[in-house]
């Protein structure tokens, strides 16, 4: 028989409490743009996160439950459409935690980062509730504080930014992208809010600044290329960064400290491969987004990347004893 109690079970991680405070206005968000049942599938999906989690430590006795699973299940569930059913949600979670991070050996050991893993799973296997079921934008003064859920959107092809543009060509009015006044995935509608987020990460050294100006950095360099060479599928760098999850990955999933770069000049290599992978990604392949794959794809180099750099180093620093001696 299991016993539980948070004291003797859970592991607290103040680095990934500030993640969770810096994530707040994001959830308030959320419910303000879609209803309060991006809250109760939020609550929901952390539950099993934690659970899922608990049984497999529990079973290996490797320890307690990270406060890093609550970060996973937040971020996944902000990274799903309003409308996305409970057991896909359940699902996917299951799948991240497990399959992300304990065939790993657990907390601190994942290659890949869990949420990303989850999305992934969800993404490749149920396309419907994760590619056309999507919902409007709420625009009463209450916004959805009032309402569990907001309606659903009619027109599959303007139902996000991304879809839109692939579809017609047009972009949405920036204000609204600024501010997140449009339909799109739970957490990922607001630019501002993210910003905000990503500025209180650096100033409490949460997570690395590097990462995040080099993802931004690679995308907008290669859309400037592309543009400028006259490949009309990719959209203006502006209107890339503040849709699509864009800023979203760069600030909460790139970052992940387990799963990134670690060293100073790997974290820039790092990053701007996820960036312009994304590029080629949304104006090449199937996927309108690109952020989830390219930052999956930045997971598995980045071990490499460091050892490069390491190896860089430490040839250098033998050549220059070299010459001196």
């Amino acid at each position: 028989m299991l016993s539980f109690s948070l004291k003797n079970n859970f592991m607290q991680q103040k680095m990934m409490r500030k993640v969770i405070y810096s994530l707040i206005p994001i959830i308030l968000a959320s419910i303000y743009f879609f209803g309060w049942r991006s809250l109760l599938l939020m609550t929901w999906i952390t539950i099993w996160g934690c659970a899922t989690e608990y049984i497999f430590e529990k079973k290996y006795g490797k320890g307690k439950v990270s406060e890093a699973v609550i970060v996973t299940s937040i971020l996944f569930t902000l990274t799903l459409p309003p409308s996305t059913p409970y057991w896909v949600g359940t699902l996917g979670i299951i799948f991240g935690v497990i399959f992300g991070k304990a065939v790993f050996g657990g907390f601190g050991k994942n290659v890949f980062n869990p949420a990303l893993v989850a999305r992934a799973f969800v993404y490749v296997s149920f396309p419907q509730p994760l590619t056309i079921d999507w919902s409007n934008v709420s625009n009463s003064f209450l916004g959805g504080f009032t309402r569990y859920m907001t309606s659903s959107v009619d027109a599959i092809a303007t139902a996000t930014p991304m879809l839109n543009f692939r579809e017609t060509g047009e972009l949405s009015n920036y204000i609204d992208l600024f501010l997140g006044n449009v339909s799109g995935s739970l957490g990922e509608t607001s630019a501002l809010l993210i910003i905000l987020a990503g500025i209180y990460l650096i100033y409490t050294k949460t997570a690395s600044w590097q990462t995040m100006t080099a993802v931004i950095s690679g995308f907008v360099g290669l859309s400037l290329i592309l543009r400028l060479i006259g490949f009309t599928s990719v959209p203006n760098p502006l209107f890339g960064v503040m849709s699509g999850g864009l800023l979203f990955g760069a600030v909460f999933m790139a970052t992940d400290p387990i799963s990134s770069a670690k060293t100073k000049e790997g974290k820039w290599i790092y990053g701007i491969l996820i960036g312009a992978i994304t590029v080629i990604i949304r104006g090449y392949a199937l996927f309108a987004g690109g952020i989830m794959f390219a930052i999956l794809i930045g997971n598995t180099f980045a071990p490499i990347i460091d050892e490069g750099v390491k190896y860089y180093k430490k040839s250098k620093k033998a050549k220059r004893k070299k010459v001196t001696a």
